[in-house]
């Protein structure tokens, strides 16, 4: 994503925030940048890798070309998981760039608090509250994320003694060759394993090099007991990159690989920092499939790999509006009212406590789907003979003098294809979505340059959603609700503030 501009007129830029925000104890230390502010050296990084990180390395910023990943690029996702201080429940998001990380750990994290925390003031939280949250977010999606229980759960850290703020290593270039801990054995109790580590790098900053490695664990009980005593490394220097190594590992380089569809195209773009779908997709479904269709696809002989089951926070794009593509029914239907929105450039939330916005799928829902799933390019039609395999999808009458009358109903002119809208209308009319005809929602950006007064704050709304458009209450054309009417094509947005929130 382009360089977000530095957020000088608070008084304090993005090095100087950090330098603060050490300070004050929130561990995000200023090792990451030298004192004249030179970003991190990651071609030193690379350089530090054994064949294993390598791997994970290319995956994330591509092989490199041409002088590879530019440390100002890199510099912008050295930052941690930091809460605002202005909104005790959002995350702060220092430059453009980790949004790809932050928005979906985000949601998760809004899920969690709306509708798994006992409390009357989801607004806010204790330090330990906050510590409680976070952890268990990121524990989540680490679950999430992981192939197969046998193998375990992998947590990128820093070694003991070896984080940037504490780092006394020399400026050296050496090869830090993975070391394997040995495995506990099989015979010792499981409440008495440790978790198996190894050294993954050594990641330089000021004064020398910081040496990180990875710890095994087997059990979720152990995962989340490690995720929260790991609170400060999260919050602390490169903490989002960290955990986003954990959940690659965690994943497994060539799974994640077999289900990329572009197995070239790293994760995070090299030029512009800004995460790929996978990246997202990986964060929010625990699959790094390239597509945000249902199911998958053929096309030209190659299986194009889409989401396979709904899931617990949703994704809507502005692209969808200029028709680049189209977002299936797990994702605009989560579990959850939670959806990640995605801009050209960037990635925010928007969220409600209306859980009638996403009751399960109903029977119009799920034929709209079916319906869909025969029609890849989104044409609104699919060929009349196709239909009989619709209905059969649909579990309704198909025998083939049935059909032959349904398909003359619904193609009186003989054109040789079925619409969508007639086919709704036909075996499910009238149906009541039970949606409220108005409910309050909210915006989040964690950019702090995004935000009214340069403060990470929730904008807070009221939504209309209409069955039809109704020149009377029509209220803006803003990107936010331009991305929002792919999912409700009436939606109008009442906000409580002078300026619609930014997408970007």
């Amino acid at each position: 994503m382009p360089q977000a501009r530095p957020a000088h007129r608070s008084g304090l830029s993005p090095l100087e925030r950090a330098t603060k925000l050490a300070s004050t104890d929130l561990l995000l230390p200023r090792g990451c940048w030298t004192e004249e502010g030179v970003p991190v050296d990651l071609p030193a990084l690379k350089a530090n890798m054994s064949e294993l990180n390598k791997e994970v390395v290319d995956l994330v910023w591509g092989r490199p070309s041409g002088g590879g990943v530019s440390a100002s690029i890199f510099r912008r996702w050295t930052q941690g998981f930091v809460f605002s201080e202005n909104e005790h429940t959002a995350l702060e998001q220092f430059e453009g760039g980790p949004c790809a990380v932050i928005a979906p750990v985000q949601a998760f994290l809004l899920k969690n608090i709306l509708f798994n925390r006992e409390s009357s003031n989801w607004r806010q939280m204790s330090g330990e509250e906050q510590k409680t949250a976070l952890c268990s977010t990121l524990s989540e999606i680490l679950e999430s994320a992981c192939s197969s229980p046998s193998t375990g759960f992998c947590l990128v850290t820093w070694a003991k003694g070896q984080s940037p703020h504490t780092s006394t290593h020399t400026n050296t270039h050496t090869l830090s060759q993975t070391q394997d801990m040995p495995e506990p054995e099989s015979s010792q109790q499981p409440q008495e394993q440790q978790p198996s580590e190894s050294y993954v790098c050594h990641i330089p900053t000021q004064g020398g090099h910081s040496k990180s490695h990875k710890r095994t664990v087997v059990s979720v009980s152990d995962l989340r007991e490690e995720v929260l005593s790991l609170y400060h490394t999260w919050r602390g220097c490169c903490g989002v990159l960290l955990f986003l190594y954990s959940v690659i590992l965690t994943k497994g380089i060539e799974n994640i690989r077999n289900e990329i569809q572009d197995t070239m195209e790293p994760l995070i773009d090299p030029v512009h920092g800004h995460g790929s779908q996978s990246l997202v997709n990986l964060l929010v479904t625990g699959h790094a499939v390239s597509n945000v269709w249902d199911g998958d696809r053929e096309c030209s002989g190659m299986k194009l790999h889409g989401i396979h089951k709904q899931a617990s926070v949703g994704f809507l794009t502005l692209m969808e509006s200029l028709r680049y593509c189209k977002v299936g029914a797990f994702l605009k239907s989560p579990k959850f009212p939670i959806w990640i929105l995605g801009s050209e450039t960037h990635l925010s939330v928007f969220f409600t406590k209306e859980m009638s916005l996403v009751g399960p799928e109903s029977p119009s829902e799920q034929a709209r789907r079916v319906f869909q799933s025969f029609d890849p390019e989104d044409n609104g039609f699919i060929p009349e003979s196709l239909l009989e395999d619709v209905m059969k999808a649909l579990d309704l009458v198909s025998e083939p003098e049935y059909v032959s009358l349904v398909k003359s109903k619904l193609d009186p002119e003989s054109l040789g294809i079925i619409l969508l809208g007639p086919f709704l209308l036909e075996f499910f009319p009238d149906q009541d979505s039970g949606i409220p005809d108005s409910f309050p929602v909210y915006h989040y950006n964690g950019l702090k340059q995004s935000n009214h007064k340069e403060k990470v704050e929730y904008v807070e709304g009221t939504a209309l959603v209409l069955g039809f458009e109704d020149p009377m209450v029509r209220t803006d054309d803003t990107p936010v609700k331009r991305c929002l009417q792919t999912k409700w094509p009436y939606i109008e947005l009442l906000w409580t503030t002078d300026r619609s929130p930014s997408l970007n």
